[in-house]
């Protein structure tokens, strides 16, 4: 698949408010295209359009005054994304819902609302933004772990159905990025920590170079293999003394403001 030309071209980006949303829209429109932002918390900036992903509602009104005003839709960037932490026992079930809902549903009502009309022009991008918490387990966020490890399989296996179609689909997989879903966590360790422009820069590549996954920093791609190749004794001691139970121990003052955002979302759905 040859690069896609973003100058000139119309992005769409969820969750950008803030954090890895924010800087890729940035990193876009440096780049020349024209960019639609949308977020549940647009807050008093009125170039964001409110945006709930879990709602296909919602996403369907995105969709059509993106369309509306531009026409088309060349790349999606399903970012959009929560992450709780805590023991798994403890998490109330609706926590756990608004997890799923937003990191796994909010790709399923993108994807399905946007690619038809690529599919029709033969030219598109998908980048769904993962983690690396999709190809590595960590205690305190089991749900968030599961959310990601869908998103990974649910973008390869759409990558796979979309194959000689023009439209192609990617996974970003970002290590610990310094934005509010990481407040109150001690960073560093077992995962680098990057920023959300490092992210940004990331989610412009692969529509480049269509691969289909991406690691941030890109060494981390070797993962799997380190982990196939470390006998199990040993990788569960080189994680213990790393501290990959972090997120069993974050700060709970510091965590407050992400925490309350996440269970207001949660209890308005009731």
């Amino acid at each position: 698949m040859k690069a896609l030309d973003l100058n000139g071209a119309v992005v769409v980006v969820t969750g950008a408010a803030r954090g890895i949303g924010q800087a890729t829209a940035q990193a876009f429109a440096t780049a020349g295209a024209t960019v639609y932002r949308g977020d549940l918390d647009p807050g008093a900036d009125p170039t964001v359009h409110p945006l709930d992903v879990t709602s296909r509602d919602s996403f369907a009104a995105f969709v059509d005054a993106v369309l509306g005003e531009s026409g088309r839709i060349d790349v999606l960037v399903n970012n959009a994304g929560v992450m709780p932490l805590g023991h798994f026992l403890d998490e109330a079930d609706e926590i756990s819902r608004v997890t799923m809902d937003v990191n796994v549903w909010g790709l399923i009502h993108g994807m399905r609302l946007v690619v038809p009309g690529m599919l029709d022009r033969h030219h598109g991008h998908v980048v769904n933004i993962a983690s690396m918490a999709g190809k590595i387990p960590f205690p305190g966020m089991a749900v968030y772990n599961a959310s990601k490890y869908a998103a990974v399989g649910l973008t390869a296996a759409v990558r796979r159905e979309l194959h000689c179609t023009g439209v192609t689909a990617s996974a970003v997989l970002p290590s610990a990025v310094r934005t509010s879903l990481s407040a109150g966590v001690r960073l560093g360790g077992i995962l680098p920590t990057v920023d959300p422009s490092d992210v940004a820069t990331a989610v412009l590549r692969t529509c480049r170079t269509r691969q289909p996954e991406l690691a941030v920093p890109r060494w981390l791609g070797g993962w799997k293999t380190l982990d196939g190749l470390t006998p199990t004794r040993l990788m569960s001691l080189g994680r213990r003394l790393a501290g990959d139970d972090r997120g069993l121990h974050a700060d709970p003052a510091a965590r407050s403001s992400y925490t309350e955002r996440v269970t207001t979302f949660s209890a308005s759905r009731q």
